[in-house]
C-alpha cells in the first residue's frame, strides 16, 4: 500500500490542470493533451479518444479481474479569472476544481504512475472525461458506449471521503401554460397565464411524490428555475412558460410522476426536456462494501448527478467517491491537502484487496 503518498506531487499536478481552466472546448482538449503525456511519461499505457470535438484520456494498468474504473472530470465551470490561479493556505488547495474534481484527478493520475512501478493483481482503468458539468454524454456516456467498463467504477466528485452510493434521478420539464389576452387596465376582462401557472406549480409542489422518502433522501427536490412570459405591461400575457426541474428518489416511477403532472396542471402542456436515471448502487455489493471498509466512512445518497449515472444504466455498480473540501461551484473552492493523501490512500488499498472479494 502506499504508505508515505506523495503529496506535493499530487497538489502540483492539480495546481496545473486548474490553471487550465477547462470552460471551454480547446482548454479541455489542452488539459487532455497533458494528462496524456504526464502519464506516458510515467510508463502508463494510456489514449486519447476524440467524439464530437472533445477528447477523452484512458489509461490502464494491471491485468484481471475484477476491472476498477476509476472516472474524473477535467471541466470545471465558469469562475473570476483568480479562481485559475492555484494558491495554497492553511492546508487546502484554492481554485476553480480544486475540490470538483480536479484534486481527485491528480490523486487518481498520481496512483496510477505508482501502479506502474508495482503493478496490481487485478486491472485499472483511469477515464478522464471531458463534460460532465454539461451532461456527460460526449465524455463517460460515449466511453461506455465503447466498452471502457469495469465490475465497479469510482467517480471522484466531491464527498468528503463519504461514498455516495445512490443519487436522485433529473427529470426536467417544460410546462406551457395558456391564458387569455386582454388590457392591462382591464385584466378581468382576460386571463393572467402567469397567476394560472402559479396555480399549476402549486399543484404540482401538493403531489405526494413530493412528501416521499428514503433511507438516504429527506425527500426529492422541485425547482422552478424558468419563468417566460408576457410580451408589454399594458398586456395581460396569454402564455406562460415554466422550467421545472425535479430531481426524484430511486424507485421513483418517472413516467408515473410525469403522468401525474399532467393531470394536476389539466390544459397545460407538459414536455420532457430531458430525464437521467437515478443511481441505486447496492451497499453490500462485494466491491463497494470493500472500498467502504477501506474508506471507513459512511455511504449516504447524493442530491445531485453524476456520470456514475451511464454505469450504473449499464448494471455496473457505481459510487461517487471524493477527497474533503468546499465550495465547488462558488467562491472561495478548495481541497483539503491531507485528504488528498488520504484519498490516494484509501483507493490504493482497495485495489490490493478488491481480488480477493471478487475471487
Amino acid at each position: 500500500m502506499v504508505r508515505n503518498v506523495d503529496t506535493q506531487s499530487i497538489v502540483e499536478l492539480a495546481s496545473e490542470l486548474i490553471r487550465f481552466g477547462c470552460i471551454e472546448a480547446e482548454r479541455i482538449n489542452r488539459c487532455a493533451q497533458y494528462c496524456r503525456q504526464w502519464l506516458a511519461d510515467r510508463g502508463v499505457d494510456c489514449e486519447l479518444i476524440e467524439h464530437e470535438g472533445l477528447l477523452s484520456v484512458v489509461a490502464s494498468v494491471g491485468e484481471g479481474d475484477p476491472v476498477i474504473v476509476l472516472n474524473g472530470h477535467l471541466d470545471v465551470v465558469p469562475g473570476a479569472l483568480e479562481d485559475y490561479e492555484p494558491h495554497v493556505a492553511d492546508g487546502k488547495l484554492y481554485g476553480r476544481g480544486s475540490y470538483d474534481m480536479l484534486g481527485a484527478v491528480a490523486s487518481m493520475m498520481v496512483l496510477m504512475a505508482e501502479l506502474v512501478k508495482s503493478p496490481p493483481p487485478c486491472k485499472v482503468m483511469l477515464a478522464l472525461v471531458p463534460d460532465e458539468e454539461s451532461g456527460g454524454e460526449l465524455g463517460t456516456a460515449h466511453l461506455v458506449r465503447l466498452g471502457f467498463v469495469g465490475n465497479i467504477a469510482i467517480c471522484g466528485e466531491p464527498t468528503n471521503l463519504n461514498i455516495a452510493v445512490q443519487a436522485k434521478g433529473i427529470l426536467q420539464l417544460v410546462v406551457e401554460v395558456p391564458g387569455v389576452a386582454a388590457h392591462g387596465s382591464r385584466p378581468w376582462l382576460g386571463t393572467n397565464a402567469i397567476m394560472e401557472a402559479m396555480e399549476r406549480f402549486w399543484a404540482i409542489a401538493s403531489l405526494h411524490y413530493f412528501q416521499e422518502s428514503t433511507p438516504f433522501f429527506h425527500q426529492p427536490s422541485l425547482n422552478l428555475a424558468k419563468i417566460q412570459a408576457g410580451q408589454v405591461f399594458n398586456q395581460v400575457p396569454d402564455c406562460c412558460t415554466l422550467g421545472i426541474d425535479i430531481r426524484y428518489l430511486p424507485g421513483q416511477c418517472p413516467e408515473s410522476l410525469v403522468a401525474a403532472i399532467r393531470q394536476a396542471v389539466g390544459e397545460a402542456q407538459v414536455r420532457v426536456h430531458f430525464h437521467g436515471p437515478p443511481v441505486d448502487t447496492k451497499a453490500d455489493d462485494k466491491l463497494v462494501a470493500r472500498l467502504g471498509i477501506c474508506a471507513g466512512t459512511r455511504f449516504f445518497g447524493q442530491d445531485g448527478s453524476a456520470d456514475t449515472r451511464f454505469y450504473a444504466e449499464r448494471g455496473i455498480p457505481a459510487v461517487e467517491f471524493g477527497p474533503s473540501g468546499a465550495n465547488h461551484h462558488g467562491p472561495g473552492e478548495y481541497v483539503d491537502i491531507a485528504s488528498l493523501a488520504e484519498y490516494t490512500r484509501i483507493l490504493h488499498a482497495f485495489i490490493l484487496q478488491a481480488k480477493d472479494d471478487e475471487a
